[in-house]
């Protein structure tokens, strides 16, 4: 029986990135079995590829990226992004790997309202969810956005490769210095062309959370993220089902 490798093994043996795997499998230049959640590549079909030249790793462009979300079923998503933030208490987004938002934000705040509501505000929070999305570590854990709020930000991993990314904030670790954040709310009110009145009474009201909440919130957000990709690679199952059944009726009419 020829060995089953796993997609790390197949990267060590071709010396190529995750997404270049999965863009040979799709393409049908590399052969795999679905086991569970996982690709299993024989040996064989690989150890045959070596003797052809090397596929080079290159940026995943923009466009791949667009191809790569078209799985997540966003309306679904967002009506349990929506009851789920409002649940826990903080602002929550799904975005795709450089910042760009595929829902709307759940249960937000009438402060980040404010800075939303402006292009140059909205700018700068796609410019921290992208900063986000470039953290190396797989665990979530709290950034401090460009209003001074703390976030946090899950993976949305299908087929091992990451997706998009859940994205929760809005929220304090511990309460702001006065002063510290009076010059904050200035300097956005300066930047956004903002009333620094209407903002600092919409920041009256903090939401700070306890030792305790931050660690339920980091898991909320992993498992969330982790049910995202289950419905999502469902959802794909599902449409490559009905791909096949679609051409199977296609030749069938020949």
């Amino acid at each position: 029986m020829d060995e089953l490798l796993t997609t790390r093994q197949v990267q060590d043996h071709l010396q190529v990135d995750r997404t270049t795997i999965y863009r040979m499998l799709k393409d049908g230049r590399l052969q795999g079995v679905k086991i569970g959640q996982h690709w299993r590549f024989p040996r064989s079909g690989v150890e045959a590829m070596l003797s052809d030249p090397p596929v080079p790793s290159a940026p995943v462009p923009s466009e791949t990226i667009a191809l790569s979300t078209e799985v997540l079923p966003v309306h679904c998503l967002q009506s349990v992004q929506d009851v789920s933030a409002e649940t826990v208490e903080v602002g929550a987004v799904t975005t795709n790997n450089a910042g760009q938002p595929l829902t709307g934000i759940s249960n937000s705040c009438r402060f980040c309202n404010h800075i939303l509501s402006t292009e140059s505000g909205r700018q700068a929070c796609i410019d921290s969810w992208r900063q986000l999305a470039q953290q190396s570590d797989a665990q979530p854990h709290f950034f401090t956005c460009h209003a001074g709020f703390q976030y946090a930000r899950a993976r949305i991993e299908i087929d091992g490769v990451s997706t998009a990314m859940l994205v929760a904030g809005q929220f304090f670790t511990s309460a702001p210095d006065p002063d510290v954040r009076e010059a904050q709310i200035q300097q956005l009110a300066n930047r956004h062309g903002l009333s620094a009145d209407e903002l600092r009474d919409a920041d009256k009201h903090h939401n700070i959370l306890s030792k305790t909440r931050q660690a339920k919130i980091t898991m909320w957000l992993k498992k969330l993220a982790d049910t995202f990709a289950i419905i999502s690679m469902e959802r794909a199952d599902m449409l490559n089902r009905l791909e096949r059944i679609a051409n199977l009726s296609t030749i069938a009419k020949r």
